[in-house]
């Protein structure tokens, strides 16, 4: 790879950055030894069934294995033992609240030597969608709507629905009990906080019921009643830290934005191009965080600090977008958008989703190059615009700019790769 193709080499970046996190790539080796009772599979998530897969290739023919994981519609993959069913995310539907109900039926009755092996990655909260008992589907779904818009942060929407839950914030483990529960997560969570991977139905949970209420009236979102009345019940409460209930449980992450972000990193300075890794939690309105990035690519540009040209600047997380227009777009392409807006130099950029879709449109994120930051400056395009009404999309579908990688079946989040050519 040379610097005469800038474009390839952030498509490269984001390969090797898909390929460090994938199933195929970082589960085997946490693969636990077969029990003596039964092994039951269960999962969710947009990996999940690439997950369930690496898990049939790699268990062994003769030892007992079976089980249901759900997936977002169109990430399913051919299985044999494990049973994989498709629902709708992120606004969940009835096909994930029938399969969270097949799911945790499917892990009641154990005994103490059978395994239940759960297989979580990103998207598990919509997906494993079982209301609490007295609250409807549509109170959910309109609930999951208002939250994905308002701005709030994947804790914050996660707080809320492990709390409206039959299954999530560790009730999951409960009906497992007395069988030992090992789970084994991709992380889409900034930090990686454990509790918060697809809400956490088999870990205990450090949030209350009060936090979920004060996060709903803190975005103003209109609470159902039936809502109101379940979270201001002992009900609604979650097992906490140190339950002794959540012992035969045990968590393990075995791949993070930090592993695909290292990845790219490596791929990056073994071609003579230094990586800036900014962090892999970064936070916050898509824009602002564009902003930081350009301020820094500004101080590279002009003073060669705190690296020289040429080097790319790396980070993951999540951000977020609180609409206000009536445009379509994800995280990835508002934040290149609104980079484009304070460019005035030379640059490459690259922002994907690392599960293929960003927000609920058909693309992982976008690109773009020295050619439309000088249509930008020139006053031919108006990124402006677009930004002011969150079409990010509109805007880099035109320019043929969107990356369409279709499902990637693995999740860590945000990628975003700035490329400052000498």
């Amino acid at each position: 790879m040379t610097m005469a193709d800038p474009r390839a080499l952030l498509f490269d970046l984001f390969s090797t950055a898909l390929a460090a996190v994938s199933p195929q790539k970082c589960l085997p080796a946490h693969l636990p030894s077969p029990p003596q009772g039964r092994t039951i599979v269960i999962g969710a998530g947009k990996a999940a069934a690439a997950m369930a897969a690496v898990v049939e290739a790699h268990w062994p023919r003769e030892a007992p294995l079976s089980g249901l994981v759900v997936t977002r519609y169109g990430h399913g993959v051919p299985t044999r033992r494990i049973h994989v069913v498709e629902a709708a995310h992120p606004v969940p539907d009835e096909a994930g609240v029938a399969a969270a109900a097949a799911i945790l039926e499917r892990v009641q009755g154990l005994q103490p030597d059978d395994l239940v092996l759960c297989l979580l990655s990103g998207g598990g909260s919509a997906l494993l969608a079982l209301p609490a008992p007295g609250i409807t589907l549509a109170d959910k779904q309109a609930l999951s709507k208002a939250l994905l818009t308002c701005g709030a942060t994947i804790q914050e929407i996660n707080c809320v629905r492990k709390h409206l839950s039959a299954i999530k914030g560790g009730r999951l483990a409960l009906a497992a009990r007395p069988a030992r529960v090992i789970t084994l997560a991709i992380s889409d969570i900034p930090g990686d906080e454990p509790s918060a991977l697809a809400s956490g139905p088999t870990i205990a949970d450090p949030t209350s019921r009060e936090e979920a209420l004060s996060i709903l009236e803190k975005y103003g979102i209109e609470i159902p009643p039936a809502v109101l009345a379940h979270l201001t019940s002992p009900n609604a409460e979650t097992p906490k830290p140190g339950d002794p209930r959540l012992a035969h449980s045990e968590m393990r992450i075995i791949a993070t934005a930090h592993d695909a972000l290292s990845a790219a990193a490596r791929y990056a300075r073994a071609r003579g191009i230094e990586p800036l890794v900014l962090g892999d939690s970064l936070e916050g309105e898509a824009r602002d965080v564009a902003f930081v990035h350009a301020g820094i690519a500004r101080s590279i540009r002009r003073h060669q600090e705190p690296l020289a040209p040429p080097c790319v600047i790396l980070s993951g997380g999540e951000t977020t977008v609180t609409v206000r227009g009536d445009g379509r777009g994800g995280r990835n392409t508002e934040f290149l958008l609104a980079l484009l807006t304070r460019l005035d130099f030379p640059a490459w950029a690259l922002a994907c989703d690392t599960d293929g879709i960003d927000g609920s449109e058909d693309n992982a994120g976008a690109w773009f190059g020295p050619d439309i930051i000088a249509d930008v400056k020139e006053g031919r395009l108006q990124p402006h615009a677009y930004l002011q009404r969150n079409d990010a999309y509109g805007f880099f579908s035109a320019l043929d700019r969107l990356v369409i990688t279709g499902p990637t079946r693995t999740n860590v989040n945000d990628f975003r790769a700035l490329l400052l050519t000498p």
